[in-house]
């Protein structure tokens, strides 16, 4: 994991002085913290005092330096299954989830079709199921009108982007302005009007498993005050598990 760490700015030789804490014992009490949902004011005494890992966690936020450090780990773990680190398909989903008390109610709203007072996580993954881009909005905020913000910043990053698998919440002109703007390819995968009860839709399933393996505690329910706070435990979950993939497959590798 260290060598993935972004190098302070003091270690390059542009001035300021050097951190006070490792930042290995930060990254781990982060990481504590999202899998077991506790307070920030609850950090174990193990860990360096929780204001300075919570400032460590605003600054990484705020600099984007969590999707970094995650964007790093999906490329690595893709190239562990043989792929290239840049994806040419992807799926599209949202999940509403319940908010906190602390949430506000200028970035929360009420789901009508999932009758959920909340907020909803607008996320794109690649075919492995790994994510590539998430947006937390008012669980209120239409599943299109998300997208065409969402796809642009996945656009953006993913040149080699071409297709894009989304359910039915995503027909209409989302289709067409994708294939304007973007150059993608957004195909709908329909549920078939004579289908009863649960069954596995082909593609759509990929991002469903996706919450699935967000069972870090803290992403229960939505307890950040910001959204932008709420998208970085997203990628925090996430970069939790992939570095859990690649210790395992290390230890399982034939010397």
């Amino acid at each position: 994991m260290l060598p993935l760490l972004p190098v302070p700015v003091w270690m390059r030789g542009r001035g300021g002085r050097p951190e006070a804490y490792c930042h290995q014992a930060m990254l781990d009490a982060i990481r504590y913290l999202v899998d077991n949902g506790i307070k920030w004011r609850a950090m174990p005494a193990d860990f360096p005092p929780w204001d300075r890992i919570y400032a460590w966690f605003r600054r990484w936020r705020d600099n984007a330096l969590v999707k970094e450090l995650h964007d790093r780990l999906r490329g690595r773990v893709r190239e562990e299954l043989g792929r290239d680190a840049q994806p040419t398909a992807a799926v599209i989903d949202s999940q509403s989830v319940k908010a906190d008390a602390v949430v506000g109610a200028d970035s929360r709203g009420f789901d009508g079709g999932k009758l959920i007072n909340g907020r909803k996580r607008h996320v794109v993954v690649d075919t492995p199921g790994l994510l590539l881009g998430v947006m937390v909005t008012a669980a209120d905020i239409g599943d299109r009108t998300a997208a065409r913000v969402l796809l642009r910043k996945i656009a953006d990053a993913h040149h080699r982007l071409e297709l894009v698998w989304a359910d039915g919440g995503y027909t209409g002109s989302l289709v067409e302005y994708c294939l304007a703007t973007f150059a993608l390819v957004l195909a709908i995968v329909k549920r078939s009007d004579d289908m009863r009860g649960f069954v596995v839709l082909p593609k759509r399933w990929i991002v469903e498993r996706l919450f699935h393996l967000m069972r870090s505690r803290r992403l229960v329910r939505d307890f950040e005050r910001r959204t932008a706070s709420a998208e970085a435990m997203v990628y925090w979950s996430m970069t939790l598990l992939m570095s859990r993939r690649l210790t395992a497959k290390r230890r399982h590798r034939p010397e």
